[in-house]
């Protein structure tokens, strides 16, 4: 069976996705748990107060 050009490209959409939804993971994953050096809940919460978004948690978790 012969590969088709729609197989390497599907593969690189694959690639391209899977490493955004990491990218995109691991900022929530800042904001909600304090991970990769995130602030946590309680840090992204005064933030967002801080700039006008009141409730901060409420919109930390939103965020998140």
């Amino acid at each position: 069976m012969t590969r088709s050009c729609f197989d390497r490209r599907d593969l690189g959409l694959l690639l391209l996705r899977v490493g955004t939804g990491g990218v995109l993971a691991a900022h929530g994953a800042q904001k909600l748990f304090g991970w990769f050096g995130g602030h946590g809940i309680e840090g992204t919460g005064a933030f967002m107060e801080s700039i006008g978004f009141a409730p901060g948690k409420a919109n930390a978790v939103i965020a998140g």
